[in-house]
């Protein structure tokens, strides 16, 4: 969940509201495994932050577990079932997640009576037989650290039954018997499916949830432009998304100026404005190996010592070389090795290199040490636990190649996690980045192309540096160290008719919305992102996406500011109930933007709602229809919002809660009615203390429907009543 904007893995998590979460898993899960492939759900549960994730102890009163936290997977066992379910790195009050009998026996195994398969996260596994016993079948990547020999061991000393052992191992052969079946074939080969049809899908996709948050005088679409600035640092960038295990690669990508370019037959003048890089570029580039192919050799020694022949050898095309999951299996865990490659330099000057190593390392220039990292103790920040970046500058000729060695080993580091840790090996590998000397003022050139434009566009964001596993972002402001902002309060000085397009998956600090005219948020959106992206800002298509997360004004006024990222290993969920739009609207804390929110290039008009009985009982629904005008020029698709209020309620509860949504898509001219069902699970909160157990209640009361365009934005409502106060468990 979207607990605090910082989160590192936000941008593949779906949202801070439970339903809107729970009700895309349910769909992603029926897709995939409608193609007998099976879905695997994480992670169970409590992981709303990457710093400490591997200790950090979660700390969560029942009720936000219920109603926040649990409430998506909960709507996915309920809606279609995953057959795999992953648990989490960290602690929920107190245990670790593959050992919490709470979540993974009472709850999963149960009370939803779950009947795939529990795996641990990688190296997420914590114990033998309080594992296996609470319900994780699997331990991830291989069952060499607590499974094997140990689990026998634990049966013999009578820690564990032989039957939670093979009800396990039944939960796996069912998960197998699911796909690929016991005696199913081989696994193919992998291959490429590169088609038309998909990237038009994905381009769409694209499109469809591509946000405008603000178009103060129609400034988009973009109209009879013949000279258009194409500014920022991810102008020119294709970022299909963030860092992590969330990544991959592409077919092909497009970046903004590509989609721009081929929309247009504008003049376009283009400036990157600003470095924003975290860290140095990759060396990857301008490395070849000594056979002159693109990328670096990388030679594997049996041993953290480099003796005798390399055992495997490996072709790498990129420097950020991290080992954890790709390191020859017998080799493990102590293991050495050396990246060889050539640089030539492209331009005379003044050369930059950056060196990172997870364990000891050291990089040798034409054989001669020029960065020695063997002995670090200073923690970076990237997903792999390496060191910091090392910098260091030398004077290099173009067209003169320069020989480029690394040796690294698995030792642990730094060394004071020795003692801490008691293991002397772990995983390996490291990172080699690298850039030349540039003498441009990008702002000034920015400037310059904004004055001679009719309209600027400035590309800023994130990107799979600064929004990735691994690591928490440190700030909600946009990266580096103000220059983005200066940059697009110096391109609108030039030039009033500026468009701001906001890449990352997270909200961002924007000092400069009450000014600029018109701000799209594009998230990331892979290989089609740069088409999407001009067919939205020439208006060849209406944008139609509606923020699933509130973009608060500044980072103080989130839910969790208060309890992030926690201390002395434990963070507490203190906001409980209380997080995203729920926590603004009790607050009275006005958003930049609020949650649900997202303009289009027409208009929709709300007609009065219907409702199918002004009654809803414990095994009954009731439906609210809504007609949905477009009363512009232009075809778009418009995103409805159903929000519950509890007129009165025993306890506290939130303003509203969503409850309901639906996608239509209207001609200009049209109508059509929209219908929108509730059950008990639109009305319950889960009430712990009810007896003879807590469960999940439905009061009698007074409800109000609340429809709109946006949790801000409420154009209509209906009532209903529930008559007599009921309880369930699932």
């Amino acid at each position: 969940m979207h607990r605090s904007p910082l989160g590192g893995r936000n941008f593949e998590s779906f949202s801070e509201d439970p339903l809107l979460t729970g009700k895309l898993a349910a769909s992603y899960i029926r897709g995939v495994q409608s193609k007998n492939v099976a879905a695997t759900i994480k992670h169970f549960v409590g992981n709303e932050q990457e710093t400490h994730r591997m200790k950090i102890d979660s700390v969560i009163a029942e009720r936000p577990l219920r109603e926040i936290y649990l409430k998506p997977f909960e709507i996915a066992m309920r809606e279609c079932p995953p057959w795999a379910l992953m648990s989490s790195y960290n602690l929920v009050n107190g245990v670790h997640a593959d050992m919490n009998e709470h979540t993974l026996k009472e709850i999963l195994r149960n009370e939803w009576e779950y009947d795939g398969m529990v795996m641990s996260d990688w190296t997420g596994t914590n114990s033998v037989a309080e594992s296996i016993r609470v319900g994780c079948d699997l331990e991830m990547p291989a069952s060499n650290l607590w499974r094997g020999e140990k689990v026998l061991k634990a049966i013999e000393d009578g820690e564990l039954s032989a039957k939670d052992v093979e009800r396990a191992a039944g939960n796996v052969l069912y998960l197998v018997d699911r796909t690929k079946g016991l005696n199913g074939p081989p696994e193919p080969a992998e291959r490429s499916n590169n088609n038309p049809e998909t990237s038009q899908l994905i381009r769409q996709a694209g499109v469809e949830g591509l946000t405008l948050l603000k178009n103060d005088n129609n400034t988009l679409p973009i109209m009879d432009a013949h000279k258009i600035a194409i500014i920022g640092p991810n102008a020119k960038r294709a970022i299909a998304g963030g860092g992590g295990s969330a990544s991959l690669n592409p077919y092909y990508t497009t970046t903004p100026y590509d989609g721009i370019r081929s929309r247009t037959g504008a003049e376009l003048l283009f400036s990157q404005g600003c470095d924003t890089a975290k860290r140095l570029p990759l060396a990857s580039p301008y490395c070849k190996t000594p056979s002159g192919d693109q990328g670096v050799i990388l030679e594997y020694y049996k041993g953290d010592r480099f003796k005798g022949d390399p055992l495997y050898i490996q072709h790498k095309q990129a420097t950020d070389l991290y080992l954890w999951d790709s390191a020859p299996m017998e080799l493990l865990p102590d293991f050495s090795f050396k990246v060889k490659a050539i640089i030539t330099p492209v331009i005379t000057g003044t050369q930059t290199f950056s060196f990172s190593s997870v364990g000891p390392g050291r990089l040798f220039l034409n054989g001669e040490l020029f960065i020695d990292n063997w002995n670090w103790t200073e923690e970076g920040e990237a997903m792999f636990e390496d060191s910091v970046d090392v910098v260091k500058s030398i004077f290099l000729e173009a067209g003169k190649p320069v020989e480029i060695l690394v040796e690294s080993t698995s030792e642990i580091r730094p060394l004071s996690k020795l003692s801490f840790e008691g293991k002397t090996h772990a995983y390996a590998g490291c990172r080699i980045g690298y850039e030349e000397e540039s003498g441009v003022d990008l702002l000034q050139e920015a400037v310059n192309a904004a004055a001679e434009a009719d309209v600027a566009v400035v590309f800023v964001g994130l990107d799979a540096e600064w929004e990735s596993e691994g690591y928490d972002r440190q700030t909600m402001d946009l990266p580096k160290d103000g220059s983005q902002d200066r940059l697009i309060e110096a391109v609108l000085q030039a030039n009033p008719r500026t468009i701001v397009v906001n890449q990352s998956g997270t909200p961002v600090t924007m000092p400069w919305a009450d000014k600029v005219p018109a701000i799209l948020q594009a998230w990331y959106q892979g290989q089609e992102a740069g088409n999407a992206l001009s067919d939205v800002l020439f208006g060849l298509q209406s944008p139609s996406g509606k923020l699933p997360t509130t973009f608060p004004r500044r980072l103080a006024d989130n839910p969790a500011y208060h309890n992030w990222p926690g201390e002395n290993l434990k963070v507490i969920y203190g906001e409980g109930i209380y997080i995203g739009y729920r926590h603004y609207e009790r607050a009275k804390i006005a958003p930049l933007f609020p949650f649900g929110h997202g303009l289009s290039y027409t208009i929709f008009a709300y007609g009065m709602p219907t409702i199918s009985s002004n009654v809803l009982s414990e095994y009954g629904s009731v439906t609210v229809s809504v007609p949905i005008t477009n009363d512009g020029q232009m075809a778009a698709y418009e995103i409805v919002q159903a929000y519950i209020k509890d007129v009165k309620s025993r306890i506290p509860r939130p303003e509203k809660e969503l409850q309901g949504f639906a996608k239509v898509f209207l001609q200009p001219g049209e109508t059509k009615v929209v219908d929108l069902v509730f059950d008990k699970h639109s009305v319950g909160y889960y009430d712990t203390n009810l007896e003879p157990r807590p469960a999940w209640i439905a009061e009698e009361g007074h409800f109000d429907v609340l429809i709109g365009a946006s949790s801000a934005d409420i154009r209509c409502s209906v009532s209903f009543d529930v008559k007599e106060t009921f309880s369930w468990i699932f």
